[in-house]
Parts: structure tokens; C-alpha cells; sequence
């Protein structure tokens, strides 16, 4: 007897910052003239060592919550990311594993239609950012390896340190907008530019 073989439901999961939207961090250094906040995990591996660094120099500059939300606000998704979603929500389920917090990523996934996202935690006094609560340690692997043990297959984008161990949790890992630097250390994941490419190539994965 020939037995049919199980076609798996399919998971993407994406990075928020730099694949969909703007680099936060960036954005606020750009406005306040701070160019110590224009380090991102692009360029720190170890995700707590940036955060550290970037609450203290939030404390030595004295710079609000209030103010980081004003920058945001002014913040859109990148060019064609809301059509890529939607032509991608069409066809699988999506859910954004973003080293974010949940205060930097409400607006935008207003922008973006709501898709799920799994993310960080600040916490906040008196209009200041006074410490960070992980989710999860290397939580983005860890919400890969949960999805694939329901029988899921997943296939992840991302463009930084922090995106690798995903990308190698996954059926199938693809770096998107990454910089040379994360792009020549991790050559085993296929590089790509632009929307149009990554559609492409979660859509053969897909049908494959």
C-alpha cells in the first residue's frame, strides 16, 4: 500500500526592523543627534551588551519615552513592505519575532494590517526607560523551534546578528536587506535585496 505523504502547513515568520520598517534606533539618533544610538544588532551580536549601551546613553542624555514615540510616529513602513505582507498573507500564515518592544511596535503593525507579533518588553518610570524585559532569551529561535514542533515547516527572513539563529532553526532562512558584514559571515543563507525576490522565493518554498 502506497502511503500519501503529509503535506506540511507552513509558517513565515520575519523580522520587523530593517525588513518591514525603518531601524527605530536610527531613526531616534538621526532626530536627536545622537549618533551612539545609530549602533544596532547590524553591528553588536550580543543583543543585552547593545541594550545596556543604549540605556545609558538614553540616561546620560536624558532622552524620554515621549520623545522616542514622537520619533516613531513620524516612522512608515519601507517602501512596498505592506504589499509584500499582504500578497504574502494571502497565501500562509505570517508572524513577526522581532527583538523590538512592544511600546516601538504597536503603530507599525497598525500600518501593517496587525499581523501577530512576538517581542520585548520596556520598562518604563516616570517617562523614562529604566530597564528591558526579555520575552525570551534567543527568543526568536526558540519560537521557531516551538512552531516546527507542532508539525509546522517555517520558513524565516531577518537582516542581522540576532536573525541567524532563526534563520538556522528554520526549514528555510533567507537574509533580506543585510549588510555586507552579516551577509559575508553567514554565506549559507541565500541573500536578497528586494520584495520582489523574497516573495519569490518564500512562494517556491511553498511550493515545494
Amino acid at each position: 500500500m502506497v502511503v500519501a505523504q503529509k503535506a506540511h502547513q507552513t509558517i513565515v515568520t520575519l523580522d520587523l526592523e530593517g525588513v518591514l520598517v525603518p531601524e527605530i534606533w536610527i531613526a531616534v539618533a538621526e532626530t536627536t543627534g545622537i549618533p551612539e544610538l545609530r549602533r544596532t544588532t547590524r553591528d553588536e551580536p550580543d543583543y543585552d551588551l547593545l541594550m545596556r549601551q543604549r540605556l545609558a546613553i538614553l540616561d546620560q542624555h536624558e532622552l524620554t519615552m515621549s520623545a522616542i514615540e514622537t520619533v516613531i510616529s513620524t516612522l512608515q513602513p519601507l517602501p512596498g513592505a505592506i504589499d509584500f505582507l499582504n500578497a504574502l498573507r494571502e497565501q500562509t500564515q505570517v508572524i513577526i519575532l522581532s527583538d523590538t518592544f512592544e511600546q516601538f511596535g504597536r503603530p507599525f503593525m497598525r500600518q501593517l494590517g496587525m499581523p501577530t507579533l512576538l517581542c520585548h518588553r520596556l520598562i518604563v518610570e516616570n517617562d523614562r526607560i529604566v530597564d528591558f524585559e526579555l520575552r525570551q532569551v534567543d527568543q526568536k529561535r526558540h519560537a521557531v523551534e516551538a512552531f516546527r514542533s507542532l508539525n509546522y515547516r517555517i520558513i524565516a527572513a531577518g537582516d542581522s546578528y540576532n536573525d541567524t539563529a532563526m534563520l538556522g532553526a528554520a526549514d528555510a532562512g533567507f537574509l533580506f536587506h543585510a549588510p555586507d558584514n552579516v551577509i559575508k559571515e553567514f554565506p549559507q543563507f541565500p541573500a536578497l535585496r528586494d520584495f520582489a525576490q523574497l516573495l519569490e522565493a518564500i512562494r517556491n518554498c511553498l511550493n515545494h
